[in-house]
């Protein structure tokens, strides 16, 4: 959670001089070619009330990884929660250990039942670690533990969607780490209501080809995330992806979903940091 002005980006000088003279940005400036959207988690720092509603006039369609608590405040603004989780959501302890499968089926059903009844469409699930499991294995639990969840969410209309996350810097073992692996889980599962979060600053550090892999297997992808590589911070050119380009090519894939910023704002404008990481992907 896991987590530039221009088509250029922009350097850390023309960064500073942002913070001084901000960017007027809204809604009707944008393209909005895609779903803008934020992680919560990022900006804690500000009181979700006031980062709602500066979020929707920057043109965020929605913010991620929020609460079920928090679901009114955010719509009071027009905002959607783009991507729902709860408290017993865990990335270590996921859906590949049976003995985790009670515990994790009678949480989520009523957070999916919550997301249903607030027109969410995305529910974050976790693989969990490896702890030495084998991939056979592992398919085999997630798609036990999963496939009950799944048909009660589409009933519901809600998916669940697994992110992926590296396993070399921020996670540690956790097993859905590739692309690749993902989508023989979400092939196993036979639902269509089971999809990827493919987030660009995970999956740099563990495979990168990031444009080929999107082309390749965006049928399982419902959502991304953003994210400078390396340090997970801003997404202009102080980092190696360039945004523009990967976003050109989520758009040309058909995709009608969102795209949320999980970068870790360094600015003292935290604000402003959102804004260039709005601009730099509205192409």
């Amino acid at each position: 959670m896991a987590v530039g002005a221009g088509v250029l980006g922009i350097s850390p000088m023309i960064a500073l001089e942002a913070e001084a003279k901000p960017i007027n940005l809204n809604m009707k400036r944008l393209k909005n070619n895609i779903k803008h959207s934020a992680c919560r988690w990022c900006y804690q720092n500000i009181p979700l009330e006031e980062f709602a509603k500066n979020a929707a006039e920057i043109g965020l369609k929605g913010i991620d990884l929020l609460t079920p608590e928090e679901w009114d405040t955010v719509e009071k603004y027009g905002l959607e929660c783009s991507m729902a989780t709860d408290s017993f959501a865990n990335i270590e302890n996921g859906f590949n250990e049976v003995k985790n499968h009670k515990h994790l089926q009678e949480s989520y059903r009523p957070l999916i039942e919550k997301a249903s009844k607030h027109g969410i469409k995305n529910v974050i699930v976790f693989s969990g670690n490896r702890r030495g499991m084998d991939d056979e294995t592992g398919f085999k639990n997630c798609v036990n533990g999963l496939k009950p969840l799944l048909e009660y969410a589409q009933e519901r209309n809600v998916n669940l969607v697994m992110e992926l996350l590296n396993s070399k810097v921020d996670h540690h073992d956790y097993m859905c780490d590739h692309t690749e692996w993902g989508v023989e889980l979400a092939k196993r599962t036979e639902m269509p209501n089971f999809k990827l979060l493919y987030d660009v600053y995970h999956m740099q550090i563990m495979e990168g080809d990031v444009i080929a892999t999107i082309k390749k297997h965006h049928d399982y992808i419902n959502h991304y995330h953003t994210g400078g590589v390396p340090g997970r911070n801003e997404i202009n050119d102080s980092q190696e992806l360039y945004y523009p380009a990967i976003v050109k090519a989520i758009i040309e894939t058909g995709f009608d979903g969102y795209l949320a910023q999980e970068f870790i704002p360094t600015y003292d404008d935290k604000l402003e940091a959102l804004k260039e990481g709005i601009t730099i992907c509205d192409v």
